[in-house]
């Protein structure tokens, strides 16, 4: 019976190890995402040219990963010997100053660096930003599911060998004459029992914590609005400022969806969607037909382009709404948008790229309070701080080389929650 127990101590310790392996790995697949979002998001897009240029391709313009990461942690060192990629660039970008990651690894740094890559071949995958999350996913998933297989396989393995030693265990003691016992059914082994259980709550309980932990979250959330609005068409390739829909941003808690009126200051004069701009699609691939969706616009407004007026009641657009908080929590878009000067990118997602808007990040406490830890508070010319004396005047002796918003109290629990 020792030798059972053995056999079946390593065998635990195999599964175990195999699935700590394959979380690690779907655990890495999204370190990337995450440290991009909290470090380069809000002046950086992939594909797009914000604050700073587009990252798409960096590894190919900046081919020694040394020197790429030496200007990560610490760009104005770079450009004091001379670089001339780097200092074109700078001039390029009115030699503003880019931050810098001193604490960054090399490992956070190329998970960065992968996760670009993997949007950057994502959005060539397919039609629109929805083509191109959807690739996304699929590749962050590959990993995944090869390790499970991997494990599957293993384990086959050394149920297969544990048979074959008792078979050759039991030749053994028939030739020297030892007797054999008749093995103990599969479902009466307590040691086979016990394994089953250990498995069994350890994959069940990683699933409901997980579970438990994503109640009430929306992630990925992209419902059918009803009327097909396009943030790539507005935002990206027309270049509408977010606040000019959204001004509530800048001004209050909420960032409001903007009224019908708004929609109308454009579109009195634009009835129609010309076939040779941006093509629209919707999540499930089907093109969608532009100048009918403003059509939608009118009925709901009561416009009436031939006549040009208004000949018709109005009625509210029934849009559905994406992202929610708890009660329990307060956020000011205005705080963070005016005060901290947040791009809207950093929590939305590359919305200049989207189709139909789906809810990019999670939104739940870990995730706030580690954009908290991370985020540098930009106090240059940003009257909100100027009652920071302390923090000003380190800044300016050289004690601190930045402030971040956990420094001013950003983690503190009645920040949010009061």
């Amino acid at each position: 019976m020792s030798h059972y127990r053995s056999i079946t101590k390593q065998l635990v310790i195999s599964i175990l190890l195999l699935t700590v392996v394959c979380f690690d790995q779907q655990i890495f697949a999204q370190d990337g995402k995450a440290l991009f979002q909290q470090n380069c998001a809000s002046c950086h897009a992939v594909n797009k040219d914000l604050t700073g240029p587009a990252l798409a391709g960096v590894e190919e313009r900046v081919t020694d990963k040394k020197l790429l990461h030496a200007w990560i942690r610490n760009n104005q060192a770079v450009l004091a010997t001379g670089n001339k990629y780097f200092t074109d660039l700078y001039t390029k970008y009115n030699k503003t100053p880019m931050n810098v990651f001193p604490n960054l690894t090399d490992g956070e740094i190329d998970a960065i660096l992968g996760y670009i890559n993997i949007q950057a071949k994502a959005a060539t995958a397919g039609p629109g930003a929805e083509g191109g999350k959807v690739a996304a996913k699929e590749t962050a998933t590959d990993n995944s599911l090869l390790f499970g297989i991997l494990t599957l396989i293993l384990a086959i393995i050394v149920l297969t060998l544990l048979q074959v030693n008792a078979n050759l265990k039991k030749l053994s003691d028939e030739k020297e004459g030892i007797p054999s016992y008749e093995p103990v059914p599969f479902w009466r082994n307590k040691a086979y029992i016990a394994l089953f259980a250990v498995v069994l709550f350890v994959v069940g309980g990683y699933y409901t914590i997980q579970g438990a932990i994503g109640l009430g979250r929306s992630k990925d959330y992209q419902p059918e609005q009803p009327i097909y609005y396009s943030h790539k068409v507005h935002a990206g390739v027309n270049q509408v400022n977010c606040l000019y829909c959204h001004g509530g941003a800048q001004d209050g808690k909420h960032a409001n969806i903007p009224s019908l009126n708004i929609c109308m200051n454009c579109h009195m004069a634009i009835n129609e969607y010309s076939e040779k701009s941006e093509k629209l699609y919707r999540e499930d691939g089907t093109e969608v037909n532009g100048t009918n969706e403003i059509k939608k616009l009118y009925s709901y407004t009561g416009w009436d382009p031939a006549q040009k007026k208004y000949a018709n009641e109005p009625k509210p657009i029934e849009w559905v709404k994406i992202h929610n908080l708890p009660d329990h929590v307060f956020f000011s878009h205005a705080q963070h948008v005016k005060a901290g000067k947040v791009a809207c990118q950093t929590c939305h997602g590359e919305v200049q790229n989207m189709g139909e808007v789906y809810q990019f990040s999670d939104l739940s406490m870990g995730w706030c309070v580690n954009c908290h830890r991370e985020t540098k508070v930009q106090f240059t010319q940003n009257n909100f701080y100027s009652i920071y004396e302390k923090f000003h005047n380190d800044l300016k002796n050289g004690t601190l080389d930045s402030v971040t918003v956990e420094k001013i109290g950003g983690t503190e629990c009645q920040k949010c929650h009061y």
